[in-house]
């Protein structure tokens, strides 16, 4: 049987016959429109974010298969929590809270490229990628959540595999993630606060400010490269903040 495959990363649910796919598929014959329709529909759950397709096509009888990869589970934590990035201090900072029944449903997509054994060692898998980006689980620090699945917390969800939320549920995890950001972003005004005192007292200069700003240990780094950017490679160390070079004040 001679066949052809075509690879591309198409968007959840918006697959057309419009490049990538169209162009690709035209020379061969098959009906562009069936695959389109077929893509969209395995691509559903993953809408806004970009899936790995492959369709493999046999040339004498124009018969496709398609298979679907999975974004990465860092892309599903992003999507279910409803943020557009992790946090920059994951151990100290956190940005939205999940679910058990949310982690549940991401483990079970990405089910097929997991090293777990089992359902409940994909939760903590998923659980533990939470963590490294500063997502909570079930009201508490990821770390903690493990231990909770690991007492058996959640085995009667987990065997479920129960995965959906009430709109009750929902609002909830929506008004804590509001709760947590807005406590974020009043923690980094106070923090740029400090940086910006740093850097007066270092008198402009961000090579200095930097160092000082780093062993306090409390400021974001997002914050200390906002107040005091790394010199670019090959100049001599910049002023940082509203402070000029002597030449550009005369």
């Amino acid at each position: 049987m001679a066949s052809q495959t075509i690879e591309s990363l198409i968007e959840g649910g918006k697959a057309s016959a419009a490049p990538p796919l169209g162009p690709a598929l035209g020379p061969l014959g098959v009906n562009i429109g069936a695959i389109v329709a077929k893509i969209n529909e395995m691509t559903g759950d993953f809408k806004g974010m970009k899936v790995p397709v492959k369709v493999t096509v046999d040339t004498e009888t124009k018969d496709f298969e398609i298979e679907i990869g999975t974004p990465p589970a860092t892309q599903l934590i992003k999507q279910e929590a409803g943020i557009q990035k992790g946090s920059g201090r994951p151990q100290a900072e956190h940005v939205a809270d999940l679910a058990i029944e949310q982690v549940i449903k991401i483990a079970k997509m990405k089910q097929s490229s997991l090293l777990a054994a089992n359902s409940k060692a994909g939760v903590k898998e998923i659980i533990g990628t939470c963590n490294s980006m500063g997502v909570k689980v079930e009201g508490t620090h990821a770390a903690e959540t493990i231990k909770r699945v690991e007492q058996g917390e959640f085995d009667e969800k987990i065997a479920s595999g129960k995965t959906e939320l009430t709109a009750e549920e929902m609002a909830k995890l929506e008004a804590e993630k509001k709760a947590m950001q807005a406590e974020l972003k009043e923690k980094h005004a106070e923090m740029e606060k400090t940086a910006q005192a740093i850097l007066e007292t270092a008198g402009g200069d961000a090579v200095k400010a930097r160092k000082a700003m780093e062993e306090d240990g409390t400021i974001d780094q997002t914050i200390i490269d906002k107040v005091a950017p790394r010199p670019v490679e090959g100049d001599a160390a910049a002023p940082a903040g509203d402070a000029k070079p002597e030449a550009e004040k005369k």
